[in-house]
Parts: C-alpha cells; structure tokens; sequence
C-alpha cells in the first residue's frame, strides 16, 4: 500500500492523523540527541505518537559541520549512533539527509577537500544504521540554501560513490522546481530514490498552485517508483486544508493510480 505523509512537530501528530495522512514525517535535530538522557526522552516522545513515524528529515542540529575545519567527529559518530537508535525505536523507514548547513563549502575552501569530508561523513551515517534496515536518503537543496550537492543527479553521483545499502537520496519536487531541474529526473534515477517531498508554489500546500503534479507523479510511476511521499510546507496550514491536500495527492498517489494513468495514456494516444 502506498503511504502518504506530512512533515511537521511531533506535537502536531494529532492533527497530521486527523486529516487523513498515513505517517508523520518529524524533524530528528528537534530531539536533541546530545546524550543518555536526551534519547531516553526522545523515545518516550516518540512512542506516544498517534500515527506512525515512518520518517525523519532535519536530519543534522544547526551548529553541526560535517565540512571545514570544525568537524567534530567523536561528537558527530556519537550523535548518530543515538539517531540510528531513536528512528529504530520509532519503526521509521527512512530519513532524509540534507542539513545544507552542515555541508555548505566556505569560501576558499578546497571543494575537493569538502567533497572527501562529505563522503566520510556518509560512510559514519552508513556504519550508524548499517543492520537498522532503515535508508538514508541524501537531499539535494537549491542553491539558495546550498552550495553543494543541488541537483538529483548530484545526490546519485554522492550515493554512487558511497556504494553502501543504506546510503540513497531522496527527490524533493520544491528544490527540483527551484533550480529548473527537468522533472523527467525522477524517473532517470527513481531505483535510487528512497523517499519523496512535495510543495506547491510559494511552498504550500499541494494543489493550491501551479506546480506540475500530473508529469511529476507520471515520471515516478514509469521509473517504477512505490515508496513513500510526503508534504513538506513552510507555513502554518489548517488541517482542513492540510485534509484537501490528501485528498488532492491521492489522486495520484494511491493504489492503482498507476493503472489508471496509463489507461489514460492510452485512451489519449488512440
């Protein structure tokens, strides 16, 4: 069956199960995760939930760095191995790794330098969650927020390198449409996509602009794509509106929608 979620707060689980999604996608740096006691409150957190919590994004805390002169990497390991535990206990599926802060390259900083510092930093996340059965999914974000890493096929190429199970990306449709990226990209890399993000212009919520949800989800579906979608919006949203949305994306992302695309298809080509 395929799963439909939102991203928000913990807090706002209730309302996320009211409007008739499938999961929460919660932000992991919110729990802290900085020691014991921070993680053994995390789990009572999680545990109260209301509807599962499949999976996490905001994946790296603010002050983090994973590129430059700063990177602290006792802190960092010791940091995901508590992530690792937290998602297992929740029962999540995935979680996406963007944290553009962390990975963003410093003017005059060698990008060859930064590219080996990002890709050890993926192999720790890969050695945190190895066995968890749990896949990280590296986000590429716009260059308004990133200097590295702002396209899908340089989240693959990232991926490629590292070369490890848990290690995929994820496709986010806001940052795909910010950098003009052909939606057709979806389908090229869809084996290695693990989860996907959904706005709509101005970054609402779906099917109240104008993006192109109709070649969007069509690309998903001709690369074979089934997983996890959820909505990522940067703004307050009513749960009745959060409910149109749902009921928008389930048009297109639900079972047999694939079928009924391709009869569609075909009726236009005949």
């Amino acid at each position: 069956m395929r799963k439909l979620g939102w991203c928000a707060a913990l807090n706002q689980a209730v309302q996320v199960n009211e409007a008739g999604y499938d999961f929460l996608e919660v932000p992991l740096a919110s729990f802290g995760l900085q020691g014991d006691a921070s993680l053994a409150a995390a789990k009572r957190s999680v545990a109260t939930a209301p509807i599962p919590l499949t999976v996490f994004n905001w994946f790296y805390p603010p002050d983090f760095r994973i590129v430059g002169d700063a990177v602290d990497a006792p802190r960092i390991k010791s940091y995901l191995a508590r992530a690792a535990e937290l998602m297992q206990h929740a029962g999540a599926q995935s979680a996406v790794l963007g944290s553009a802060w962390s990975r963003n390259v410093a003017d005059g900083y060698s990008r060859v330098r930064a590219e080996e510092q990002i890709l050890e930093n993926y192999h720790w996340v890969a050695d945190a969650f190895q066995g968890s059965g749990i896949t990280i999914g590296i986000e590429a974000q716009n260059r308004n927020e990133a200097n590295i890493i702002t396209s899908l096929a340089e989240a693959v190429r990232y991926a490629r390198m590292v070369n490890r199970p848990e290690i995929r990306v994820m496709a986010d449709f806001y940052h795909m449409d910010e950098e003009r990226e052909p939606l057709s990209e979806v389908r090229t890399y869809a084996d290695w996509i693990t989860h996907v993000q959904l706005a709509d212009s101005g970054r609402l919520n779906p099917g109240t602009g104008a993006y192109n949800y109709g070649s969007f989800f069509r690309f998903l579906e001709e690369g074979g794509y089934t997983g996890t979608v959820s909505v990522e919006c940067m703004a307050a949203i009513p749960v009745d509106e959060m409910r149109r949305s749902q009921t928008f994306l389930r048009r297109y992302w639900a079972d047999g929608a694939a079928e009924s695309s391709r009869v569609m298809t075909r009726k236009r080509e005949t």
